[in-house]
């Protein structure tokens, strides 16, 4: 194994090589950075990978630049089950054309006696619609869990096939709490302290629970090289900050008794084999006196990519979009049509724009959830509010993002206030700005109720959402005779059977008439 640097490394079995979630550039409006730098590895030879796993469509997972530009196209994709076609669709886009279409837990033999299975974990929640892990087993019975940032209700489906040897997963944080939040500073380096704990209390259950060989820390912490953001790095011995680097953890894990750790750095190579005995050649002569010069690192890193940065910030200027009226045409429709996502958010949520470089508010709009309208702000009292500035806005309107969860929230460039609790059915709209997103969405929801709602159209009554996708099917669907048609993809079921015309499986439950026939 070699380690790319993030989430990434390259896994080599008696198969060939694996290169997963290969992600070098700036994500996330040029936030995000991958920390340790690992823009001096030899991404065109490491491009020649035999496999490709890119776990999710998270930025710093899904980087379409080093895709595009250094990853084979002839290389076969290992590609999660997921319930949209998005990460396929996307790859297909860049070019790549060999997938090997894994069902949800169920292993695949490559080749050589090397068996891969991956987990996809499918709620409005998981990453972007969708989050997964990786499970390896080289011929000769290795056994690997790439996690990354999955977070499963458990192990079960890796740990049944056999030990662990290897265990690499996420331990630092991927989320905005509570650093953009308006509140005390006290109060927020409170509730870092308390994400911070529960981040590593996380990760230490799965560790006790795989109870592998050898744990990776991996898929974090990104680095902050904007001066706006540099603060977030992990440089203050804050104990608050939610960012905490490898060695951090590592001795946080040597404190609870775990002593099998390693660190992942770009260049690292591990060779590891199912007796479990490991060999670790590092980059660096010491891994614990690198990650104590940290600041100088970063400041040297935050030197070589400062004309990048401000690159990146020249393009969010379009001036010729009119913020209210894109966002009214764009998803007063999503509003419309999205009915427990609005319940769940329950009032109006305001966003004041300021203008670029400042704290002056130039402009505020409400999307009201509940009058299913995005409208000037008028005054109203509202229990959410976030504050940005308003090229932001124009640039994630002008590129069409269909996932402002996935740009504007994880960037960090925004700040937030809220009363009450955390609302999970904002962000889950915020991520769903596409008619298929929101009606997967919608339709994960409604099944989440023991009672499944039906609807009668023409005289037949049947499942709302559609078996296929969620999409709702008093909105999409139309029947021909006893054919049903979801128009969202056009997926065909016999109404008098159930049965689905257009795959194997997904039957529709129709309810007959009192009679019995049709």
């Amino acid at each position: 194994m070699y380690g790319t640097g993030h989430a990434s490394m390259l896994i080599e079995t008696a198969a060939g090589t694996i290169l997963t979630d290969p992600w070098v550039n700036p994500a996330y409006l040029g936030s995000w950075f991958p920390f340790p730098d690992n823009s001096g590895l030899d991404w065109k030879a490491l491009g020649q990978t035999d496999y490709l796993y890119v776990s999710h469509l998270h930025r710093d997972h899904f980087d379409a630049d080093n895709l595009r530009e250094n990853i084979s196209k002839d290389t076969t994709v290992i590609l999660p089950q997921y319930p949209t076609d998005e990460l396929e669709d996307e790859l297909r886009e860049l070019g790549f054309h060999n997938f090997i279409k894994t069902e949800n837990e169920k292993i695949v033999e490559l080749s050589e006696g090397v068996k891969v299975m991956v987990q996809a974990l499918t709620s409005p929640t998981d990453g972007p619609i969708g989050d997964s892990s990786l499970w390896v087993e080289d011929a000769d019975g290795t056994r690997l869990l790439n996690q990354n940032d999955a977070r499963p209700t458990d192990l079960t489906a890796f740990l049944k096939h056999g030990p662990l040897h290897a265990h690499l997963l996420q331990f630092s944080g991927a989320i905005w709490y509570p650093m953009v939040y308006e509140i005390p500073d006290n109060a927020k380096r409170a509730f870092g302290k308390q994400k911070r704990d529960r981040q590593f209390d996380r990760s230490l259950r799965y560790i006790e629970d795989a109870n592998a060989d050898w744990v990776f820390p991996i898929a974090g912490p990104p680095c902050f090289l904007d001066p706006e953001l540099y603060a977030f790095n992990d440089v203050f011995d804050d104990p608050g900050n939610i960012f905490p680097d490898q060695q951090v953890y590592v001795d946080w894990l040597e404190n609870q008794g775990r002593e099998n750790n390693i660190v992942l750095l770009p260049g690292t190579q591990v060779e590891l084999d199912s007796s479990g005995a490991v060999e670790v050649r590092q980059p660096v002569d010491d891994v614990r006196e690198w990650f104590a010069n940290k600041d100088e690192h970063l400041r040297n890193y935050q030197e070589r990519q400062a004309d990048r940065i401000a690159e990146i910030k020249t393009g969010w200027s379009h001036p010729e979009i009119d913020v209210l009226t894109t966002l009214q045409d764009r998803f007063e429709p999503l509003l419309r049509e999205s009915k427990l996502i609005a319940e769940g958010v329950g009032g109006p949520v305001r966003f004041d724009l300021t203008a670029d470089d400042s704290d002056e508010i130039v402009q505020s709009v409400i999307f009201d959830f509940l009058e299913k309208t995005i409208v000037p702000d008028d005054g109203r009292k509202v229990r959410y509010r976030f504050r940005t500035e308003r090229r932001l806005i124009q640039h994630l309107l002008h590129i069409e993002e269909n996932d402002w969860v996935n740009s504007l929230f994880l960037s960090c460039r925004f700040t937030a206030a809220r009363i009450g609790q955390y609302n999970e059915f904002i962000y889950v709209f915020f991520k769903c700005l596409d008619e298929e997103r929101l009606q997967y969405a919608e339709g994960w929801y409604a099944e989440q109720s023991p009672d499944e709602e039906n609807i009668t159209m023409q005289e037949w009554t049947f499942q709302r959402r559609c078996p296929h996708l969620k999409a709702d099917l008093s909105v999409f669907g139309k029947i021909d005779g006893n054919t049903l048609t979801c128009q969202m993809h056009g997926w065909q079921w016999n109404l008098k059977s159930g049965k689905c015309i257009t795959s194997a499986g997904h039957p529709l439950r129709v309810e007959a008439d009192s009679d019995g026939d049709r």
